[in-house]
């Protein structure tokens, strides 16, 4: 009999983990610094070139491009692992970030709108990093181990739209015009992240969860000995080629993971919906010398709750279980709007609602997530996950796209209203009893 050396044997997967997880928490601090970096100077950047009337849609094709790359990411990562995928994702995102400054240079308003598009690679692989962390992870620690890479974004994120004003004025001395220095920044960044892990994510986690899986199946029972686990595995190589067609088949018939979905978008869509427009409402208050600074503030705070208390998160989905966490990030999304809409121009009381808003956002974000990957069988896992972030990014583009037109029709307070009753059919998705049948076991 002869046998497979490319197999690490079952006791090797802990080491592999933890070393996997020390590698994703780097890059996504890098990673994030990028992203963030770009995104808070993103509209006034888009403002200057191509007008105020415009700016919202080029932020918007930031987020669009991040939705419509999970699809050929995901295509890699289903083929090739996650290490492909990931590289790629950051290296388009950096290409786009050229092309931002380019824009800047030159003027050139559809150049403007493709680096924006391209950009949005960036976010995708911190997006899709939190699906890696949970390859090789025990189902009872999914969600603290997604958890801390979605963490590991906030030291990079958080702090990025405050020293963005440094590297502009450095970047302005080496003769690049003002905001352009951000995004050549991002440039970097994204780079740094995609040599990262091109050189040091091996194994891959995905590959090396399918292998093992494999050979737990091919290997004849032991009398008295546990079975392997069902969670962690593969598919026929059909499954594995499976794309956004075949996922949504499988999601359809699995209430839990339409309900991991629904979490997912339904907290981005009233994350991004009023945290778009919150520098607009702040800048009816403020003037122009001190805007850019509270706004930065602002933001700081909004990030921190979106991240900072993730690895909680993540505790307490492991602890009291995926729909408590999501209904809890449910009820904390209605309080933040209602604080932020009732907030008038009371910075204070904004800036609490905008944190609240994070913290929701981290509750369905990590809770969903986690539900989802363990909700569908392991060879069509990548697919779903791939749809859950497209159904993500588009939710987000256009609620990013209509807060504007709401906002100017109707005011920041009927924002935040539509924001809230667009929670209640998660609640009422959340509150139905979802079978607790394992995905593979459905198999």
């Amino acid at each position: 009999m002869t046998v497979d050396l490319r197999v690490p044997a079952r006791p090797d997967v802990a080491p592999i983990q933890r070393r996997t997880l020390r590698l994703l928490f780097a890059t996504q601090i890098i990673g994030g610094i990028g992203v963030a970096i770009g995104i808070s100077v993103g509209a006034l950047l888009a403002a200057r070139v191509a007008g105020v009337a415009v700016a919202g849609l080029a932020q918007s094709c930031g987020v669009v491009g991040a939705a419509l790359l999970a699809v050929p990411v995901t295509r890699i990562m289903n083929g090739h692992g996650r290490r492909p995928g990931l590289v790629v994702a950051y290296l388009v995102g950096a290409v786009g970030a050229v092309l931002v400054v380019l824009a800047t240079v030159t003027g050139g308003v559809p150049l403007l709108f493709l680096g924006m598009l391209l950009f949005g690679g960036g976010t995708a692989a911190n997006l899709q990093a939190r699906y890696t962390a949970v390859d090789l992870a025990e189902p009872a620690r999914r969600g603290r181990q997604l958890s801390l890479v979605v963490w590991a974004t906030t030291i990079g994120s958080v702090a990025a739209p405050n020293f963005a004003a440094l590297v502009d004025g450095v970047t302005r001395d080496w003769g690049l015009p003002s905001l352009a220095g951000p995004f050549a920044f991002s440039a970097v960044a994204f780079t740094v992240a995609a040599v990262v892990l091109l050189i040091l994510l091996r194994p891959d986690p995905l590959l090396t969860a399918r292998r093992l899986a494999a050979a737990d199946a091919a290997a004849p029972p032991v009398a008295g000995a546990a079975p392997p686990p069902t969670d962690v595995g593969t598919s026929p190589p059909v499954a594995r080629r499976a794309g956004m067609g075949a996922a949504w088949r499988v999601v359809r018939g699995r209430p839990a993971a339409r309900l991991g979905i629904a979490a997912v978008a339904v907290g981005h869509l009233v994350m991004v919906a009023v945290m778009a427009m919150t520098p607009v409402r702040l800048g009816e208050s403020h003037s122009d010398a001190d805007v850019l600074r509270v706004v930065g503030i602002v933001l700081s705070l909004h990030i921190a709750g979106m991240y900072a208390l993730s690895p909680v998160v993540g505790w307490l989905t492991d602890r009291l279980g995926r729909r408590v966490v999501i209904l809890g990030g449910a009820g904390t999304l209605l309080a933040a709007c209602a604080v932020a809409g009732t907030a008038g121009h009371h910075t204070p009381r904004l800036s609490v609602g905008l944190a609240l808003l994070g913290l929701g956002w981290s509750a369905t974000m990590v809770a969903g997530s986690t539900l989802l990957s363990e909700a569908v069988p392991a060879g069509v896992r990548p697919s779903v996950q791939g749809l859950s972030d497209l159904t993500m990014g588009l939710a987000g583009a256009g609620a990013a796209a209509a807060s504007g037109f709401v906002v100017r029709v109707a005011g920041y307070p009927t924002l935040t209203l539509l924001a809230a009753i667009a929670v209640v059919p998660l609640v009422a998705l959340a509150l139905r009893p979802v079978p607790p049948t394992a995905p593979d076991e459905e198999e």
